[in-house]
């Protein structure tokens, strides 16, 4: 039986963001100013606008709309910019294990904007991958309340990564939503990531003229990049680029169910690399097992 294309992008995906993930973890050890989200969306521009021009180029370009393109600038918005820098910021505060964490929230967000606003159907096989998940995930987080502070912050103070990590899962789940749209008027995933982070690489500068903090990773980014956080960026286009793609070949639940295994990638990337910063005990291992189990029960349904 083969292997359907949209699980084969959506897996390839999951495996582009946990790299990311740990390669932000690594690059925030020198890093002061910047975490990399800036940096990450002049990649995906530069990356995915320049395949899809050589691409187009040699094959034909995809039709394209005017309606498709204001889908994909939206999912830009929500995606690129709340999703991906509100990530980053929660990745540079938590970790890349207890970052990943918080992305679990997605799946649900997603799965209740696909089977509302888009009326797929929910599959015994996806609900019983999404219960398995729920635990993995329930589990990661009673590990966080069982043990020391994982904030590290003096008096019971929460970081605000926790925070972060769910408007991130929020904003990307909708963008997951909106990109689906686009791709339904034009069928180019390349084209959709680079409006996307033209988009979100907009809203970031804009948002740099009030605030000093965006203000100094704009500065940092192009006055001393960081060799880890452009491979951070570069693994995060890989993601991007492969969820478009498998949304333009998979219903929006099924893909960000079998993209939920991005954590468990986390998890193993982050207990070889990252040793000296990150800890993967039992706790972490069992619930890396449930989300396997969960993330086959999808693949397989």
């Amino acid at each position: 039986m083969a292997f359907p294309a949209g699980d084969a992008f959506a897996v390839a995906s999951s495996i582009g963001f946990a790299t990311s993930n740990v390669l932000v973890a690594q690059g925030m050890r020198g890093e002061r100013d910047d975490n990399g989200a800036f940096l990450s969306l002049l990649v995906t521009l530069v990356l995915a606008g320049v395949l899809w021009a050589v691409l187009g180029a040699l094959r034909g370009f995809e039709p394209v709309t005017w309606r498709g393109i204001a889908w994909f600038c939206g999912a830009g918005v929500f995606s690129m910019f709340v999703g991906r820098v509100f990530s980053y910021a929660s990745i540079a505060r938590l970790g890349a294990m207890r970052g990943s964490t918080m992305k679990r929230l997605i799946p649900f967000f997603s799965v209740m904007l696909g089977v509302g606003v888009l009326g797929e159907r929910l599959t015994a096989g996806m609900a019983a991958g999404m219960a398995l998940i729920v635990a993995s995930f329930v589990l990661l987080l009673a590990r966080e309340r069982g043990g020391a502070p994982a904030a590290g912050k003096p008096g019971g103070r929460i970081n605000a990564g926790y925070l972060y990590g769910p408007v991130s899962a929020l904003g990307y789940a909708i963008g997951s939503l909106l990109r689906k749209m686009g791709l339904a008027e034009a069928h180019d995933a390349l084209l959709g990531a680079a409006l996307g982070s033209v988009v979100g690489a907009a809203l970031f500068l804009a948002t740099a003229a009030w605030s000093e903090p965006y203000a100094r990773a704009v500065r940092s980014t192009f006055r001393r990049p960081s060799g880890w956080l452009l491979g951070a960026g570069t693994a995060a286009t890989c993601g991007q680029v492969f969820y478009f793609a498998a949304l333009d070949r998979a219903p929006l639940a099924r893909v960000a169910l079998i993209s939920s295994s991005e954590i468990f990638v986390t998890l193993l990337l982050g207990w070889i690399f990252l040793k000296r910063t990150e800890t993967l005990t039992l706790p972490v291992v069992a619930a890396a097992v449930l989300g396997f189990a969960g993330a086959a029960l999808v693949i397989g349904v």
